[in-house]
């Protein structure tokens, strides 16, 4: 049988035979997809050569028949904007989009190019994940966002647009453990609470970092009564000890606190 283009042939551990799709563009070697059948990694090779050179061709207007979308990304990236990434990343006008499909896609800016072009995006129950050094780590923490934040409560999409990743598109709202955010009269205001068997209002507090400190100096009361339960503790960054520890013994909190029991 007469050799097809771009189309290689191998083997699996199992001995079973299998035929990779490739090509090479601008000097780069470029991996597309493995079939069982070495026709349809002939018309992958095909397809993804006319994408390459039809410059017609673009996202929004062209379905794959054997080239994967994520491959399709890649490569219209490269032809267009002379980068290629083994993520589905295409470069727009001062940001980027990352594809999931045709319909699918987030916005990222330029600042995360370098991360996103190294780390694929999964998800994970609706959350969206990268693998970084062997951990499943949640792009809100690349914010200053932690794990337990909720969406409306702790942050917020300013443009109302939920997959739009830009920095000055996210607000974090509460970003501290224990700590909400409350407008009152025209000004905002920090509630700590701390859940024990239910929720123990500690105090409300002027300003995030005093919230955040007392949500704190709850934890250490509550042990120090014999509750064992293990609490996440707020870190202030940027606060020298000496500045901490002065806020933490002027700070009041719930009497109510003193006096619970294990």
């Amino acid at each position: 049988m007469e050799k097809l283009a771009g189309v290689f042939e191998t083997k699996k551990k199992n001995g079973e035979i299998y035929y990779r799709s490739s090509l090479t563009y601008q000097g780069r070697h470029i991996s597309l997809q493995s079939f069982s059948d070495p026709m349809k990694a002939h018309l992958c090779y095909e397809e993804a050569q006319l994408c390459l050179k039809n410059k017609a061709i673009t996202l929004e207007n062209y379905s794959p028949d054997y080239l994967p979308f994520e491959k399709l990304v890649c490569l219209l990236n490269v032809r267009d904007n002379q980068l290629y990434f083994s993520t589905p990343i295409y470069m727009r006008n001062k940001y980027f989009h990352y594809y999931f499909s045709k319909d699918d896609f987030l916005l990222f800016d330029l600042d995360d190019l370098f991360y996103y072009s190294r780390h694929k995006i999964m998800r994970r129950g609706g959350h969206l994940f990268v693998a970084d050094y062997g951990m499943q780590v949640n792009i809100l923490s690349r914010y200053g966002i932690k794990n337990y934040a909720v969406k409306g409560r702790d942050y917020l999409f300013i443009n109302g647009n939920e997959s739009d990743y830009r920095y000055a598109n996210i607000e974090i709202i509460n970003r501290y453990h224990g700590v909400t955010r409350i407008e009152k009269n025209n000004r905002f205001y920090y509630k700590a609470a701390i859940h024990i068997v239910g929720n123990y209002l500690i105090g409300t507090y002027a300003s995030e970092t005093d919230a955040a400190i007392a949500y704190n100096k709850a934890v250490d009361i509550v042990h120090e009564r014999g509750i064992t339960k293990n609490y996440p503790v707020n870190f202030i960054d940027g606060m020298s000890p000496k500045t901490y520890a002065e806020i933490y013994s002027k700070l009041k909190v719930s009497e109510k606190l003193y006096q619970i029991s294990p």
